[in-house]
């Protein structure tokens, strides 16, 4: 396989990854207020994303994979809501383990490796296309 071809795909796992990673942050994000629906009942739990580095039997690169999905296991914090459906005896909410800055810099983040994944998609394509106009001039 021609290194041009090459740098697509990989680029193109980037995207997928990336993409698959602002989905979990978008439904962290959308969840970030999500209590428990009885009393004393765990709230929604933080989403993680997890990539590998995987083998392209093909090319003999190295391509990225989303490799697992898990939930982050630090502790939910409480507030004191005695009216909420979900407050315990004592008036306390367990709230979602979601903090909207890691989120939003998680989101930024990944915003930012899916664009430059996207430039060496662009730029791969403008040099097969500078390569097929040589071809073509000789």
């Amino acid at each position: 396989m021609d290194p041009l071809s090459t740098a697509l795909k990989v680029a193109a796992s980037g995207m997928t990854a990336q993409s698959e990673r602002l989905r979990i942050v978008s439904e962290n994000l959308a969840n970030a207020q999500s209590t428990g629906s009885t009393p004393g009942a765990d709230p929604y739990q933080r989403k993680t994303v997890t990539f590998a580095a995987e083998m392209d039997r093909a090319s003999g690169s190295a391509m990225v994979d989303v490799v697992a999905i898990s939930r982050d296991t630090s502790d939910f914090p409480v507030e004191f809501q005695p009216g909420n459906a979900a407050a315990d005896e004592n008036g306390y909410v367990k709230m979602p383990n979601v903090n909207a800055l890691i989120e939003m810099a998680d989101m930024r983040e990944a915003n930012r490796g899916y664009e430059a994944n996207l430039q060496v998609i662009k730029q791969a394509r403008e040099l097969i296309s500078m390569t097929i106009d040589l071809m073509r001039g000789q």
